[in-house]
């Protein structure tokens, strides 16, 4: 016998039935659910104990201590990040970049992540805003390339690796790779350390605004830190680099002072 419902009725009753809640379609023969209950219902077999060991999840903010922990010199610390497997930047990225300059240079620079030419180049720190720096830190006679560690400078990152297209690092990629950031500062051990942009400073002392930040000396990772403007954002604002000027004056002042003493 045919339905006197046309489709269009038909599909209208359909609707109406899921907004009410119904899920489930009942066939022609009816099923005795309270039979159905009674029935023994199939354990499924504990894991063994090697399998609870497999499936439980890695703290990579621990294996990352642990590693940083073990690095004896900063050969070894780098070659640490290098088999560190645990951040997905790596995957992505052409390069490690891990440091330039001087080792024992009274001054450490730590900027945010690679961008392209860092990435392709595997050193902080270069191209147009490398050049830029390059150039600021002259002006108080500083040089990356000074064999002499009283007029050098150390520059390093927060992140090794280039994120994707230049993101925003993801807090957890932060989190992940600052036990390396602070072994690898406490390897160099400079007497002062310069926090590039907002990134370098929410690392460092777990909170950003580098434009009310700027031009104050903090600390970080247990030595003094000048929070700065990062060359990239100079790049893009060149009004800001009068502020700049300022806050490279008050490094030099600092450097003479502790020289002097």
């Amino acid at each position: 016998m045919e339905s006197a419902l046309d489709w269009h009725s038909a599909f209208a009753l359909l609707d109406w039935q899921v907004e009410l809640g119904a899920d489930e379609a009942i066939g022609d023969t009816p099923v005795d659910r309270f039979a159905l209950a009674e029935q023994p219902v199939a354990k499924t077999p504990a894991p063994a104990p090697e399998q609870v060991v497999q499936r439980k999840e890695i703290d990579a903010v621990e294996v990352a201590r642990q590693a940083a922990t073990g690095a004896t010199d900063l050969g070894a610390l780098k070659q640490a990040l290098g088999q560190f497997e645990h951040c997905e930047l790596k995957r992505g990225a052409r390069s490690l970049v891990f440091a330039d300059g001087h080792p024992a240079a009274r001054v450490l620079i730590l900027g945010d992540a690679p961008d392209r030419d860092a990435d392709g180049k595997g050193r902080p720190f270069v191209g147009p805003l490398g050049d830029l720096l390059d150039r600021m830190l002259a002006a108080i006679d500083l040089n990356r390339a000074s064999k002499d560690a009283a007029t050098a400078v150390y520059l390093t990152n927060v992140l090794p690796w280039r994120p994707p297209q230049n993101r925003e690092p993801q807090p957890e990629e932060i989190a992940m790779l600052l036990p390396f950031v602070q072994r690898h500062i406490d390897l160099v051990n400079p007497e002062f350390i310069v926090l590039m942009g907002n990134m370098a400073c929410g690392a460092a002392l777990g909170e950003q605004g580098i434009t009310r930040l700027r031009g104050t000396w903090v600390e970080a990772f247990g030595r003094p830190a000048l929070p700065m403007f990062h060359p990239d954002h100079l790049l893009r604002n060149t009004v800001a680099k009068r502020d700049a000027w300022a806050d490279l004056l008050s490094l030099k002042v600092r450097l003479e002072e502790r020289g002097a003493g």
